[in-house]
């Protein structure tokens, strides 16, 4: 059967990642595909158009090698002149875990923005002003996410913490669907996750942690799945990579933050909900290897039906008749 052509105007949803590998991610997660739609002056973002439980959905991507706020921040607003109908976006991707004694983040959990005290759920860490006695005070922070979200993701919350999550059976689903992402985006196994002291600096020269001193690893009690936890809480923001647990530690501590990352702080004004798989612990010892793992289970939490039943309870969305394909143009 040939991918539904829509309209411009019938996509209500953006989805926005910042890596290739994140965009795999996200297609892996729709339901359907759509047919593309004509290029419109002044946008100059590629998308895959899809739904995922009848609801339409715009998956956007950063240009390749372009990351940080002010190419998020590109791509946010060329979606407008495309999509009229896109009110709200999902900022799904990857992050580095801020874990604590209070917050057992670890390597393949997922973390979701959500309002804390007086931050809406992302703060730009790196942008602000220096004060009496050499003392940085932050002075940007994004908005709250829409309250329609915030009460999808309360809904979402206590079904987890009654039944647990879904994400393993999307995520298997997925790998079903695309035998290529399982040699990738399996899990790749308890034993790959080491948390160093946040003290402990990677050996300089060395490409993994073969070398690392086992004694200075944090002792945790082995989980007894590989099934992720989703925590709930601040995001940290910034236009450069965190990658020095001290740094970590002292901007967790401040802000009380579970993860950090790259590009939600160029959403600005734009609502959205900031989804994070934790592929590293933000300091020395980052590397690669969890990456597209990261990336697919963050993916899996938007496969939720709760975000279209609150967002077409507030909005009045109706998804059109899958028996009209239309012309593209039209």
């Amino acid at each position: 059967m040939s991918p539904k052509t829509l309209k411009h105007s019938d996509y209500t949803i953006g989805w926005i990642c910042a890596l290739p590998k994140e965009m795999t991610a996200a297609i892996a997660m729709l339901d359907e595909r759509h047919e593309s739609l004509p290029a419109v002056s002044g946008d100059d973002n590629d998308y895959q158009l899809g739904e995922i439980n009848g609801l339409n959905i715009i998956v956007a991507c950063l240009p390749i090698g372009e990351l940080g706020p002010p190419s998020a921040a590109k791509v946010a607003t060329r979606i407008p002149f495309s999509f009229p109908n896109v009110k709200f976006g999902l900022m799904v991707g990857i992050g580095g875990g801020a874990p604590s004694t209070t917050h057992d983040v670890r390597l393949g959990d997922i973390v979701v923005g959500i309002p804390m005290d007086t931050y809406g759920g992302v703060i730009q860490y790196d942008f602000g002003k220096t004060v009496q006695e050499g003392k940085f005070k932050r002075t940007s922070m994004l908005n709250s996410p829409p309250d329609n979200l915030l009460a999808a993701v309360a809904r979402l919350k206590a079904r987890h913490d009654l039944d647990g999550s879904n994400v393993p059976k999307y995520l298997d689903e997925a790998l079903s669907k695309f035998p290529r992402l399982k040699s990738t985006s399996s899990h790749p196994g308890l034993e790959a996750d080491v948390l160093y002291k946040h003290n402990y600096d990677h050996p300089v020269g060395t490409r993994d942690c073969s070398s690392c001193n086992g004694s200075k690893a944090v002792f945790r009690k082995q989980r007894a799945s590989t099934e992720p936890e989703i925590f709930y809480g601040t995001i940290a923001s910034a236009s450069q990579v965190m990658k020095d647990g001290q740094t970590r530690e002292k901007l967790r501590k401040e802000y009380d933050v579970l993860c950090f990352e790259m590009e939600a702080a160029g959403l600005g004004s734009f609502p959205n909900l900031v989804i994070r798989g934790i592929c590293d612990y933000a300091d020395s010892h980052k590397n690669k290897r969890w990456q597209e793992y990261a990336a697919a289970v963050a993916a899996a939490v938007p496969r939720k039906g709760q975000i279209k039943r609150r967002y077409e309870l507030k909005h009045q969305v109706k998804s059109p008749p899958a028996s009209r394909p239309i012309k593209h143009g039209q």
